[in-house]
């Protein structure tokens, strides 16, 4: 279940990272709730997920997750690069959390 629920705070990590970027500095109230409900639910899962994982795996699959994933939703939807150098080290960090997970 730890691991459920790492995945799932790594995702609410992703909203929040993206949410920052329509609260235009927390001045749009609509979207600096939302931002803050997902940080508050990305941190009590992450939370959850350390009682059972070494904390250094959980945090860096935590942040893995959202690095991974914001990258990408900012490529698509505000048209951030995706050069190959880029998208190798995504692919880079997709193998470090995946390396951990086995390993743990």
């Amino acid at each position: 279940m730890a691991w459920v629920y790492l995945v799932i705070a790594g995702l609410f990590e992703m909203a929040w990272a993206i949410g920052l970027k329509y609260t235009e500095g927390f001045t749009r109230l609509t979207p600096s709730v939302l931002t803050v409900a997902a940080m508050v639910a990305s941190v009590t899962l992450l939370g959850l997920a350390l009682r059972d994982l070494p904390v250094g795996t959980g945090y860096a699959v935590w942040t893995g997750i959202g690095t991974v994933g914001t990258v990408i939703l900012g490529m698509i939807f505000f048209n951030d690069p995706a050069t190959a150098s880029r998208l190798a080290c995504i692919g880079l960090i997709v193998a470090g959390i995946a390396g951990l997970k086995f390993l743990t």
